[in-house]
């Protein structure tokens, strides 16, 4: 299976999971705190709903070969904003389908072939990273609702085969996020983190690398959703299981303040 392949059925899995999860949820459960600290389990699921409607309009365009319409994206913001939390989690489900079914529906040629003019970025990118940016956004945010609503008594890992697709896209399309996301300064001197078969060099920047690293100076111990939670900010101390740690010359809790999340 190619990964762009794993890319969609990999959303697909989340968002099955998440469209059994939501009818569950009372209003108590939606209004509760997820494990994005500024946002409820309603606002993940809002922002991933209009996250969903503004994918979808250049990705639609795409697949029909037309040109992608004028971003609108604050308009979606706003509506969704005003949506009452049984109302942003239920449209959650039904917009995000809309992306997961556009995208299963390209056949093997157009996956491979096909553009996509995000509307943010100079020119269109490979449908592999336009549909690897939402997997990021959807995998972490599912994250964020199933640990919110488990609490810090039940830790919950990250999707493994999400996190495992996650780290090769980190490695290739979506290479831009970990210097994105990363604040090098934070350490005092060089690191060269090893961990599963790759290598996490912090200098001025940040570059991660699908190789072990001929001379790292630190290890880091886990599974690979540590990992990904790791570079990703969520793998606080709360949310991190026995056995997951670094040694060397920086800490567990030095490589948190490099990676602070988003």
């Amino acid at each position: 299976m190619s990964l762009v392949d794993r890319v969609i059925a990999s959303l697909r899995h989340h968002h099955d999971l998440l469209a059994r999860l939501v009818p569950t949820l009372d209003e108590a459960a939606l209004t509760s705190q997820s494990a994005a600290t500024e946002w409820r389990v309603c606002d993940v699921l809002s922002h991933l709903g209009s996250g969903a409607e503004i994918t979808l309009r250049p990705l639609a365009a795409a697949a029909a070969g037309e040109p992608a319409p004028e971003p609108a994206n604050q308009e979606v913001w706003d509506r969704w904003n005003a949506m009452s939390p049984t109302e942003q989690a239920t449209g959650f489900v039904t917009a995000d389908e809309r992306v997961v079914e556009t995208l299963e529906a390209l056949s093997h040629d157009e996956r491979a072939s096909l553009s996509v003019d995000l509307g943010f970025l100079p020119a269109p990118v490979p449908l592999l990273m336009a549909a690897g940016m939402r997997l990021n956004e959807v995998a972490l945010h599912t994250w964020d609702v199933l640990a919110g609503l488990a609490g810090p008594e039940d830790p919950i890992p990250l999707d493994e085969e999400a996190a495992e697709v996650l780290l090769e896209l980190y490695t290739g399309p979506l290479a831009m996020m970990t210097g994105w996301a990363g604040r090098p300064a934070e350490l005092d001197e060089v690191t060269v983190v090893a961990f599963e078969n790759h290598g996490l060099t912090i200098t001025e920047e940040i570059a991660l690398v699908a190789e072990p690293p001929v001379a790292p100076t630190a290890h880091f111990t886990g599974p690979t959703e540590a990992a990904v939670r790791l570079i990703t900010g969520r793998l606080r101390p709360d949310t991190t299981p026995e056995g997951v740690g670094v040694t060397g010359n920086v800490t567990l809790d030095d490589l948190r303040r490099v990676f602070p999340g988003y």
